[in-house]
């Protein structure tokens, strides 16, 4: 077994070109209060640049217009973007987008893989994804979304009836896929499909939410929005993999996904952990630099151990997901998630503490940043979900055992036994 922490020179390159031009060109987008449309204009010449260095849609395979550089390469190319919420966009890697066009690079037919993975790759449609709804908790087996065919399934369509919430990116986007029961009598792991919504067809409501890092849903890369499907009909074509698939699909979305969120948490943390460290210089009080006080060195020194674990336990994830797949990473793609979102907010909160007042003014993008790590506990499932999740696989591996096995008078038993041939038992006893 061979252990390198190393990246290949070709590929380092390339990340030291990213950080470069985020630094350089998306840092500054930060500060112009640019609306959505505003945005998306001023991106489109940075994405080219981005094409032209080969990082465009890293997360597809080449036949697919990706890079196909896996999931160890993506972690990496993630943390340097993870830094600004505004870089996944103009690299073409965000969320929404990226999950939905794994999505149907899996399992969509060729027509629905021109009609829209293609366009969705190459940044001209924007998508939503609709899975969750109120009251369901974190248990997909509970969504009441319907969706029944009527007709046949050449000719015929569906038509979906239900309310989603908190889908991003709902009203912007140009289609949906929507997570629906079409077979309310099958087992609760083959209830459900994916169908695609193009957002043009009628019966579709949209209400924007305000969110705690976007109380007025005016970001210009994300936005959230409650979502009712009344009477929406679709034809039977836009069914996405077969039908009653949906959670098995779900599955191959959010887990690779959860290694993109992950390392873009540590971009965030080292951002933080930056400014953090310089304002520790920079500000004396009582006597000396802050720099120079135990609880904020404590903090340094906490912080930076706290980043280096999460990412380095998120990349073991992503390369067992590179080795053997993501269905058998489950249990590492869990601990990643509870993980790293109590590392993203610590680290977070020492920065804003560090800062007093202007850490929490929005002089600062601590705030902004604080308010969005809250989120990071509960959007991909909630941390308590995913800790039993981890509790549960690793417990198989243990038996009811009485006595315990480490029991001391019932070891050396054993062992009196074992070696009773080379010792004198009077002399151990």
């Amino acid at each position: 077994m061979a252990w390198d922490f190393s990246t290949d020179p070709g590929f380092e390159d390339k990340l030291a070109w990213a950080r470069g031009f985020v630094r350089d060109e998306i840092y500054p987008l930060e500060v112009l209060d640019l609306d959505h449309e505003g945005f998306r204009r001023v991106a489109a010449p940075l994405q080219e640049q981005v094409k032209a260095n080969g990082l465009w849609a890293a997360h597809l395979d080449p036949e697919l217009g990706g890079q196909g550089y896996g999931q160890l390469k993506l972690g990496l190319l993630h943390e340097v973007l993870g830094a600004s919420e505004l870089a996944p966009f103009v690299f073409g890697c965000q969320a929404p987008d990226s999950g939905n066009a794994e999505l149907i690079a899996v399992a969509g037919t060729a027509a629905q893989r021109e009609r829209w993975m293609r366009p969705l790759l190459d940044g001209e449609l924007l998508s939503a994804f609709a899975m969750t709804e109120q009251g369901t908790g974190s248990d997909p087996r509970q969504l009441t979304t319907s969706a029944r065919l009527e007709g046949g399934a050449e000719s015929g369509e569906w038509v979906i009836e239900g309310r989603k919430w908190c889908v991003g990116n709902a009203g912007r986007s140009d289609f949906h896929i929507v997570m629906a029961v079409t077979d309310p009598d099958a087992d609760p792991y083959h209830r459900m499909s994916m169908i695609i919504v193009p957002t043009t067809v009628p019966g579709i409501e949209v209400r924007e939410l305000g969110l705690m890092n976007d109380p007025n849903h005016d970001m210009p890369v994300w936005s959230h929005a409650e979502v009712g499907y009344h009477d929406v009909r679709v034809p039977a074509a836009n069914l996405l993999g077969g039908r009653g698939e949906a959670f098995t699909l779900a599955q191959k979305r959010l887990g690779p996904g959860r290694i993109h969120h992950c390392m873009r948490w540590i971009g965030v943390c080292r951002r933080a952990f930056d400014m953090l460290c310089e304002r520790a210089v920079s500000v004396e009080v009582h006597g000396g630099p802050l720099a120079d006080k135990q609880t904020v060195q404590n903090w340094v020194a906490d912080s930076a151990a706290a980043i280096e674990a999460a990412r380095l336990l998120t990349l073991k994830a992503a390369w067992t997901i590179d080795q053997v797949g993501a269905s058998a990473a489950r249990t590492e793609i869990a601990m990643i998630k509870y993980f790293g979102a109590t590392v993203l907010h610590d680290v977070i909160d020492r920065a804003v503490q560090v800062h007093g007042s202007l850490g929490f003014s929005t002089d600062m993008p601590l705030e902004q940043m604080y308010r969005w790590a809250r989120a990071a506990r509960i959007y991909d499932g909630p941390d308590e979900v995913h800790r039993v999740t981890v509790a549960r696989r690793l417990l198989r591996d243990y038996r009811p055992t009485m006595p315990p096995t480490e029991h001391i008078p019932t070891r050396r038993a054993a062992a009196l036994e074992a070696f009773r041939e080379r010792f004198d038992a009077e002399a151990v006893q």
